[in-house]
């Protein structure tokens, strides 16, 4: 029977290597590290991001028990970045090149059992190698580098299960149906009977199937493929009820077993000329890209961290799809969409470049990895078989698409572009739009930008972004204006029938290469920031949900009058998902009953209240001159208050807010947690324009990453902890001059 061993703790490792060293067993000069792992941790900005393209080496002692002499023994690596080989005692046993996917490498032929150590090394090449996508030319993202997504030990007997692949039919039908493809590796080649053994079950639930098969078995990778019908009183999985389904597939041979764990959905979804549907209903697609980088350690954070993103799109931004720009992500961030309903773009590694005959046949691999590892997640609704803002390259696209055609028959293919008049060879016309600036339409008809005299599936997949980068600290108007862009094109793209959705650029600012960004290797397109913190434009996905989820009531203003070049506060913007709000200024009798302004934006389901001077005089909120007051803003749902928002006039610093997002940590394996740090004032808003530096102090089983002094920015800033796996208690101290000390205790079990 299978054991799947995890090898994330004690690594060596090198930063700069050196020739020989991958022959070599000496560990001296070697520092112990913990994956994921980062070959380099950055600063947060103005950095040269060659400190990271740099080849490395990390080493592993290998001590298993003798028990599994006989056994077949593979290392899976999750991802390393960029180009890897693997030595085990200075023997070559293979390569990868790309640093988004998985691979595995057999090591039992080559394991001396006679040593009572043997050492896995891996020379790890992060520069930016041509013959390895997404590099070639250039790119705006960083890749950084080093063994930053998991390992683990996999210990089979000769016969085992690689892979399953399962997919649903009849989805809307009271019966339903599975295809479920076994793949094994059968190593010594010999014929030999095999029982195959189903069983599937609700995943925290019953068992709903327990089916037998027997066949013969004959080649070293054979594919068994088992049609499993009948299958009644199915829930589906969808975006608020995401249904889950667990997977047992267990062999038995003469001298042989094994077991295989999966989880599946039952679900249909569908792009066409006249929209997506999920299950057989029309749904509008509200989304935003991600980027999977952190500030200082770049790619390089544990299962948790990639889980919270997913968690902040689902249930803090509450957009339901998130596109994987530009590569494919980590299986915790794609299990996390499975397990809340967020549905998912994947695509393969690259940006614009498209490279000689090799590369693209490396782009080929990559985009076979991707598919073969994701293909049982419900959450993905579409493969990216393009390189993101490519030219069209026929001969190349023909391939990419069927390649995934031939993998995976259950969902449609998507290739993104900027150019118009694309040749499509996908099922879906996917196109980054970006001809709004603010005087121009939100978006294109689909037929401008296809150059077809019909409609095809088609969807949005970038705006915004470089078209009007936005700090969290930029001046109010600036935010406000970043902000109804996104409302602008949202709207626009819920008014038209024949766009299956939007993705908005980008969920969160991102470190980027000299050529891109601000100067200081930052992209600020984020409607969020590095640190995962609100930007207003975040407010214009918030408020797209039901209150009775969460009610939302962001009025997009520092309630400063002096803060815009107008002076005052009007108009002024409020994202809610009230019925209704009320305002009140000062000790004046508030002004009742303002509702949001669907006459102006008709699509979006939840459009904001805008106060203008249709709503209220200049006389009532004061003139230029006069004393500024405090306001209040509160919002209704079913004629009852729900939500307020409380200003004051003279904001002064008055209370330092400390929240980690996780209070237990895991001490087995490297975790991390992060924790959200803001100099609040009177009334419990952010002071947008405090600079002042905060101290941290970490005491127990952690270690802080990037520095222990920062700056707020924008009034807020972020850290993340992360464990040295062992237990005990974290002690966490964030001093501020202004308003003394807060602390907070994160158990590590």
């Amino acid at each position: 029977m299978r054991k799947i061993i995890p090898l994330n703790n004690n690594w060596y490792f090198k930063k700069q290597y050196e020739q020989g060293l991958e022959k070599s067993c000496n560990l001296e000069g070697f520092e112990i590290v913990h994956l994921p792992h980062s070959n380099v941790e950055l600063p947060y900005n103005y950095f040269d991001e060659r400190l990271y393209q740099i080849v490395s080496c990390y080493k592993y002692p290998l001590c298993l028990p003798k028990e599994y002499k006989d056994n077949v023994i593979y290392i899976h690596f999750e991802g390393v970045m960029a180009y890897a080989q693997v030595y085990l005692n200075g023997i070559f046993l293979g390569d990868h090149k790309g640093g988004y996917t998985p691979f595995d490498i057999r090591i039992d032929p080559y394991y001396n059992w006679d040593l009572e150590t043997n050492i896995l090394t891996v020379v790890v090449d992060s520069t930016e190698r041509n013959d390895i996508p997404p590099f070639g030319g250039q790119i705006d993202y960083l890749t950084y580098g080093g063994i930053y997504r998991e390992v683990s030990l996999g210990i089979y007997d000769e016969i085992f299960i690689s892979n399953i692949k399962i997919e649903t039919s009849n989805v809307l039908e009271d019966e339903k149906s599975i295809n479920l493809k076994v793949f094994l590796k059968n190593i010594n080649q010999q014929k030999t009977n095999v029982d195959f053994n189903v069983k599937i079950r609700e995943k925290y639930g019953k068992e709903i199937l327990c089916t037998n098969f027997k066949e013969s078995v004959t080649e070293t990778n054979s594919v068994y493929s088992f049609n499993i019908g009948g299958l009644k009183n199915i829930n589906l999985w969808d975006i608020n009820n995401p249904n889950l389904y667990e997977i047992v597939v267990s062999i038995k041979a003469e001298t042989s077993s094994d077991e295989y764990i999966d989880t599946f959905g039952f679900r249909e979804a569908k792009f066409t000329a006249n929209g997506f549907y999920l299950n057989g209903k029309l749904l509008k697609l509200r989304g935003l890209n991600r980027h999977q980088s952190y500030p200082y350690v770049g790619y390089a954070m544990p299962k948790r961290v990639q889980e919270k993103d997913a968690d902040i799109l689902k249930n803090d931004l509450h957009v339901n799809l998130v596109r994987t720009s530009h590569y494919p992500q980590s299986k915790h961030f794609l299990n996390k969409c499975d397990e809340l309903g967020l549905l998912v773009f994947e695509e393969i590694p690259g940006w614009q470049y498209i490279g000689n005959r090799e590369w693209k046949e490396v782009a080929k691999q990559n985009l076979r990895e991707m598919i073969e590892r994701d293909w049982n997640h419900p959450s993905i609704i579409l493969w990216g078989v393009r390189i993101n803002e490519s030219l069209d390259d026929d001969e190349f696209y023909t391939d990419t698409n069927k390649i995934a055609r031939s993998l995976d028959s259950t969902r449609q293919t998507g290739g993104v572009r900027y150019i118009t008049d694309s040749n499509l060879l996908e099922d879906v016309y996917t196109m980054n739009d970006f001809i709004h600036d603010g005087i121009s339409k939100p978006l294109r008809g689909q037929q401008e930008v296809t150059g077809l005299n019909y409609n095809v599936p088609y969807m949005v997949t970038e705006f915004c972004g470089h078209m009007y980068p936005t700090k969290r600290f930029d001046c109010e108007e600036r935010q406000m204006e970043h902000a109804l862009r996104h409302l602008r094109i949202q709207d626009a793209s819920y008014q038209d029938d024949s766009i299956s959705g939007a993705i908005g650029w980008v969920a969160f600012d991102y470190n980027t290469h000299k050529d891109f960004g601000s100067g200081d290797r930052i992209c600020y397109h984020g409607v969020m920031d590095m640190f995962r913190i609100h930007k207003f434009a975040s407010y214009v996905y918030k408020s797209q949900v039901s209150p009775e989820v969460e009610p939302v009531l962001e009025p997009v203003t520092f309630w400063a009058r002096g803060e815009r070049s107008i002076g005052g506060v009007i108009p002024l913007i409020i994202f809610t998902n009230c019925d209704y709000i009320d305002f009140q200024y000062g000790d004046k009798p508030p002004i009742k009953n303002i509702y949001p302004r669907r006459e102006i934006y008709k699509g979006i389901p939840y459009p904001p209240v805008i106060i203008d001077y249709s709503v209220i005089t200049p006389e009532e909120v004061g003139s230029w001159g006069m004393a500024w007051e405090d306001a209040v803003i509160r919002g209704y749902y079913k004629g009852k208050q729900v939500i307020e928002k409380k200003f004051c006039n003279n904001p002064i610093p008055s209370d330092l807010y400390v929240s980690a997002d996780d209070l237990v940590l895991d001490a087995t394996q490297k975790d991390a947690t992060r924790v959200v740090v803001k100099l609040l004032d009177q009334r419990g808003n952010i002071l947008p324009f405090i600079d002042e530096i905060i101290k941290i102090k970490v005491e127990g089983p952690a270690r802080l990453q990037g520095p222990a002094e920062l700056a707020l920015k924008g009034g807020a800033v972020a850290f993340w902890i992360e464990t040295i796996n062992k237990p005990g208690n974290i002690y966490v101290e964030v001093v501020s001059h202004s308003v003394g000390k807060k602390s907070l205790v994160i158990q590590v079990k």
